[in-house]
């Protein structure tokens, strides 16, 4: 493994944001059709969220977790004293914040990828617990409309990727299960999951996911050279 990031600015400049795009999600057509009248499995820590009201109510996946009460909302001055996913944050969710998500719980900032800059992220109380705030690492949107984009994460793929990754996978696994797209998140993601949960904190996972994306540009590369190459080949 590379050895960890050197400080919080490079830990900011290599990571993915983890700017919930509450407009890619789920529709009627696109739910489960698991039950949302029960939880399979009881949920032992607190999952909130911020909902700024950017996005459309019938697309929101964190809307859907509400109703399935799987989510508590939060006020904008709530404290929450848990692991909080927000695109002005410095450090990765690892496997160092078991203890805070089992204790504590973990939150997410609602919000629209399209207002991103509009948000009002200065007025959120959890601003005074800056040690607990966190992005997510290089990881690929399964959603219906950012599908296979980098980073373009919903509500319930954030949440569910900081449980994996943090040790809570069986959680994670339990909230993508109640979208019929939920599933394929992790099958994309897997290798890259199950990686970062191996880390045993943030520059870890940096380093690790710096690797990564160092050597898919490479891979990249080749395949644009070979394609060209072959172009080249069948027209002369």
């Amino acid at each position: 493994m590379a050895s960890p990031a050197s400080d919080n600015e490079e830990i900011c400049q290599n990571m993915s944001e983890v700017k919930i795009n509450e407009e890619d999600e789920d529709s009627e057509d696109n739910s489960s059709d698991t039950s949302e009248d029960s939880v399979e499995i009881e949920v032992p820590f607190k999952v909130g969220m911020w909902d700024l009201k950017q996005c459309d109510p019938k697309r929101c996946t964190g809307r859907k977790l509400m109703r399935l009460e799987m989510i508590d909302k939060l006020g904008m001055s709530a404290r929450f004293n848990g692991i909080v996913l927000t695109p002005v944050a410095t450090e990765s969710v690892s496997a160092k914040d078991n203890q805070i998500i089992a204790e504590y719980g973990v939150a997410v900032v609602d919000c629209s990828w399209a207002r991103l800059n509009d948000t009002p992220f200065h007025k959120l109380q959890h601003r005074k617990a800056k040690k607990n705030l966190r992005l997510l690492p290089y990881l690929v949107a399964a959603n219906p409309v950012n599908y296979g984009h980098p980073s373009k994460l919903s509500c319930v793929e954030a949440l569910a990727a900081a449980m994996y990754i943090a040790g809570f996978k069986e959680i994670g696994d339990l909230y993508m299960s109640k979208f019929n797209w939920g599933p394929t998140f992790t099958r994309l993601n897997q290798e890259l999951l199950d990686s970062y949960a191996e880390c045993k904190d943030g520059k870890e996972i940096v380093a690790f996911q710096n690797q990564y994306l160092d050597q898919l540009g490479k891979t990249i590369l080749i395949y644009y050279i070979i394609y060209h190459l072959y172009m080249k080949f069948i027209f002369y």
